[in-house]
């Protein structure tokens, strides 16, 4: 009998082995943490005033997740990723208390043909044309990102109920498409998302483009279709401020349109690259108003030394409307720089500085930098952060 037992026992073992030959588990991370001080944030008691707070993911949101792989044979895999974002200053989620907020998906992948998954998901802003742009990248984060991170270039969003579908390279050519489905019967238009993108690559130089469209037939936060392909953020300033429900701005209105294309070229140590982006939103909360949003950014990144890198951008951007009371229009600076430590971990100081024009009593009448608690009292705002950075 015992001779049994360990032979069974023997063959439980050997039968693992045999699986975890053929598949991977990877856990992996990244965790910002800084200290940043603020020139002016609008208090509860009116006026404005200068703030030191501990921040996380000044440029990069914390972030833990699992990846894995399966090998099928003949060049196929089965794959997920389980990704979760937190605020490393009390550990809490960073949107909605869901397990895996910033990304959930499985799906299959080819060497030959591509990969077709199916969960949440980024879109193709995010995927084409953010590694262009300074906000999206390690290289400026979280307080580069264009005014309310208008764009999604800073992936403060992401989509749910997706398929997605991203091309092998193809000579240095890849496309992608994805379509997030709002899950409610009788209305299907009713919080849905389809996006579409590509990149090519050429020796130094990389293009990348990018289309994502959100749908939304109820435009207050009471009314919103919570099952929806975009519901909540995780992690921009547009929580707490025009969206009550910490839902992106699309989705509080009847569709948000946006389009964005970027180029960059490497030249020895340096890359210079220049991004433009245009979001369209009609029938925005309840008012009935429609608006634009552009940017144009330059930024530039310069390897001083194999562990010191430069950046800086400067991003021009311009809201239309039928609003009335103005176009406003902000001129915004960024520079940061950063020291490695080690191949994980790394130091990092960068500022950022916003005016817009003109000014008034809206949120879109102050300064506004990414990821700061509040908007300035003023049509300045300027922060400052100093941060670790490590990844695991």
């Amino acid at each position: 009998m015992n001779k049994v037992l360990i032979t069974g026992a023997t063959t439980i073992i050997t039968l693992t082995g045999v699986a975890h030959a053929q598949s991977g588990v990877t856990l992996y991370g990244l965790i910002d943490a800084g200290l940043t001080y603020t020139n002016s944030q609008i208090t509860g008691t009116g006026g404005g005033h200068s703030n030191w707070e501990m921040t996380s993911g000044a440029v990069q949101y914390s972030r833990w997740g699992l990846r894995g792989a399966e090998d099928l044979g003949a060049g196929w895999k089965a794959v997920f990723t389980l990704e979760s974002g937190f605020n490393l200053n009390n550990g809490q989620y960073s949107s909605s208390n869901r397990i895996f907020n910033r990304q959930a998906y499985v799906g299959l992948s080819s060497r030959d043909y591509g990969a077709l998954t199916l969960g949440r998901q980024t879109d193709s802003m995010v995927d084409f044309v953010a590694p262009l742009s300074l906000t999206g990248t390690e290289f400026g984060g979280t307080h580069f990102a264009h005014p309310l991170d208008n764009d999604n270039l800073n992936d403060s969003f992401q989509i749910n109920n997706s398929v997605k579908y991203l091309s092998a390279d193809l000579a240095g050519f890849r496309f992608g498409a994805l379509y997030g489905f709002s899950n409610q019967a009788g209305g299907f238009a009713n919080n849905r998302a389809y996006s579409v993108g590509m990149s090519y690559v050429s020796g130094a130089l990389t293009f990348g483009a990018g289309y994502l469209h959100l749908n939304s037939s109820a435009r207050t936060p009471g009314q919103l279709n919570a099952n929806g392909a975009v519901t909540d953020t995780t992690g921009s300033s547009l929580q707490g401020a025009l969206s009550p429900a910490t839902v992106p701005l699309g989705v509080l209105a009847s569709s948000q349109k946006t389009f964005g294309a970027g180029v960059s070229y490497t030249f020895g140590p340096a890359v210079a690259g220049f991004v433009y982006s245009h979001s369209k939103l009609a029938q925005f909360f309840q008012t009935g108003l429609s608006g634009t949003f552009q940017n144009f950014e330059g930024n530039f990144r310069y390897a001083l030394t194999p562990v010191v890198e430069l950046s800086a951008a400067y991003t021009y951007s311009r809201a239309g409307g039928n609003g009335g009371g103005g176009i406003p229009h902000w001129n915004q600076f960024n520079a940061m720089a950063d020291y490695r430590l080690s191949r994980r971990t790394d130091i990092y100081i960068q500022s950022t500085w916003q005016r817009v024009s003109p000014s008034g009593t809206s949120p879109l009448g102050v300064a506004w930098i990414n990821g700061v608690t509040a908007p300035s009292s003023t049509s300045d705002q300027l922060e400052a952060t100093v941060g670790l950075r490590h990844r695991f």
